[in-house]
């Protein structure tokens, strides 16, 4: 029989855009402390962290529209990473890009980067919660259970499994902390569970200057050039971030007081989609971003509202952390002594919506452990009517909450 612990993780081309015109004066995000040693390097392995998970993803899921949170699946993990010794722990901390940070310096970093995150701006909410559920009565070392109280203040529960309301209570918890975006992550609690550790994450902003709903018009986005749909299109002139050359545009789209943007990058006609997410680095999007500057422009961009789910095993292997899904190889004994635990299975979920107001987003990544056991003047114009990725970013950090690769816009109900 199989014991499993379950880890849980749970960011028109019309008239009238003129009207939301605004000039540079306007912007006055606000400034942070700078950011420690341990602080910028986790910034900087999340953002390369979610470079390669989106790249993997691409690799191993054909579906059109992809929308993650890179956030998410690595304070999942980091989480996880914890209860990891020996190859196990190197593989992972290799796969999170944390190579060069001890453990104390991971966890640290992680702590003040998330209370960093949900301090940042009073005009955006940005929430992330964390708790772990175990069964009564199954054994889990004290320094596990007190990191992750500590560095991720984690609220702890024992539960009976076998009692239906647990479910109900995991869920309730889940769907409370991301608005209920995420309403069912579990749909059983099976025999075998022993131990959930749950993150969720919620988002939600108003734009910095509004779309205005007048400006909405149905209109054509080319998935390609010879398959054609129609969306609603939203239209805004204003001072943004810019950045173009001969293969790109990148542009800003601020929420709030201006810290947290969702940054679009729309590769030119010729240049597929895929290949941009398949070739982009951490190094290049700085380039984009650092690049970026004030400028007059009219933006279109698409009305979105969807969600994605994946089971991980097969991207996160690919990624390089194969050995903590391999029974009998894995080593996950800082959570258990006695148990040979191996990562059986990591399913992420996430939601967004954009529209004229603002956007909203929620993500859930959970991984299941197991083990064998008998227990002014318009500069530019970016029409966003092909395929696209977009960031949902904190800026001042660099901390990259959500990415989206968008095939084709959906408005689901």
């Amino acid at each position: 029989m199989k014991t499993i612990i379950y880890v849980i993780l749970v960011g028109t081309m019309f008239f009238g855009c003129g009207e939301n015109s605004t000039s540079p004066t306007d912007r006055d995000y606000l400034e942070l402390r700078p950011l420690t040693a341990r602080e910028q390097s986790l910034v900087e392995s999340n953002q390369q962290f979610g470079l390669n998970l989106l790249q993997a993803i691409s690799t191993v899921d054909s579906t059109d529209n992809i929308f993650i949170s890179p956030l998410s699946v690595s304070m999942a993990l980091g989480m996880t990473l914890n209860g990891a010794s020996g190859q196990t722990y190197t593989d992972m901390q290799n796969t999170l890009e944390l190579v060069g940070l001890s453990e104390s310096d991971i966890n640290q970093a992680y702590k003040s980067t998330m209370d960093l995150l949900m301090s940042i701006d009073p005009d955006v909410i940005t929430l992330i919660a964390n708790s772990i559920w175990i069964r009564e009565g199954f054994p889990v070392e004290d320094a596990f259970i007190d990191t992750n109280e500590f560095y991720f203040d984690a609220w702890i529960a024992d539960r009976n499994f076998a009692d239906l309301a647990t479910l109900d209570e995991i869920n309730t918890w889940v769907a409370d902390n991301t608005n209920e975006k995420i309403t069912e992550i579990l749909d059983q609690i099976p025999a075998e569970a022993v131990m959930y550790l749950i993150n969720a994450i919620y988002f939600k902003a108003i734009w910095e200057f509004e779309f205005d709903k007048n400006n909405t018009h149905q209109t054509d986005f080319f998935i390609t050039l010879d398959n054609i749909t129609s969306v609603e299109m939203m239209g805004l002139t204003a001072d943004l971030n810019y950045y173009s050359d001969d293969q790109i545009q990148v542009v800003d789209l601020p929420y709030g007081r201006g810290n947290y943007t969702m940054t679009i990058l729309l590769p030119n006609p010729e240049i597929n989609l895929n290949e941009l997410v398949a070739e982009l680095g951490g190094q290049q999007l700085e380039h984009y971003l650092a690049n970026l500057q004030l400028k007059s422009g009219t933006v279109f961009l698409p009305k979105l509202k969807t969600r994605y789910k994946l089971l991980m095993n097969d991207v996160l292997t690919l990624m390089g952390m194969g050995i903590a899904f391999t029974e009998g190889m894995a080593n996950f004994s800082r959570i258990n002594l006695n148990q040979e635990l191996f990562i059986s299975r990591v399913i992420h979920e996430a939601f967004v919506q954009v529209d004229e107001e603002g956007t909203e987003a929620a993500a859930a990544t959970v991984v299941e452990m197991s083990y064998e056991s008998a227990g002014p003047s318009v500069e530019f114009t970016m029409n966003i009517n092909r395929p696209y990725l977009f960031l949902i970013r904190e800026r001042e950090t660099g901390t990259i909450l959500f990415m989206g690769k968008i095939h084709e816009p959906v408005w689901e109900g």
